[in-house]
């Protein structure tokens, strides 16, 4: 067998790297509420609603009142690795936050279609931030109060061997409603589960 038949090393590309790595992340819906309402907790949020369509399949929404981002930080939010939960090594032995990686959010967003909306108190404005499979779309002003929404759409649009695995809409509007049910022990919070209609 000569030595060009072998498959060579290669480094992958960006966008397959982060599919694969959201993978460790984002297993199901509840997955990606779990990361979401834990940001929202770590920001200072007194109040979260969660908003579940078909199961999280079509549509899952975080609404909090936390202490917002800047347009900067919003976009630099999606970016992997970013976080302000750590600077230098010794802060993972004094950390005291639910997340800290800086990952879930470059995670979600390289598997589903993903809009932050976000202010914070001394803001004249609040930024909407669009990206869709890990790609940014648009930035622009919007309005809301201080806090944070982050609407996530057709979880696994782009990986359907994914969407395949997911289970029926009670299956995980099950698990999505442990995941609020924990958290509400930290947080007020609130759930509502739309009624929909099959994704065509």
């Amino acid at each position: 067998m000569s030595d060009t038949s072998l498959n060579r090393i290669q480094i992958l590309p960006d966008n397959l790297a982060n599919q694969i790595a959201a993978g460790e992340v984002v297993e199901r819906p509840a997955s990606v509420i779990k990361e979401l309402v834990e940001n929202s907790i770590d920001a200072g949020a007194t109040r979260i609603n969660v908003d579940i369509e078909l199961g999280g399949r079509r549509l899952m929404r975080v609404v909090d009142d936390g202490q917002g981002m800047g347009r900067d930080d919003a976009i630099l939010a999606f970016e992997r690795h970013a976080t302000s939960k750590i600077r230098c090594l010794e802060d993972l032995a004094a950390i005291a936050t639910l997340g800290f990686r800086g990952e879930a959010l470059a995670s979600i967003a390289s598997v589903a279609k993903v809009e932050l909306l976000t202010k914070q108190e001394s803001a004249v404005e609040a930024s909407k931030v669009l990206v869709e499979g890990g790609k940014l779309i648009d930035v622009k002003d919007a309005a809301r109060d201080r806090g944070t929404t982050i609407t996530v759409r057709d979880l696994f649009f782009n990986t359907p061997a994914r969407r395949k695995f997911m289970r029926s809409e009670a299956t995980e509007n099950y698990h999505l409603t442990a995941i609020v049910t924990h958290y509400a022990l930290l947080i007020r919070k609130s759930l509502s589960n739309l009624q929909t209609t099959a994704v065509k």
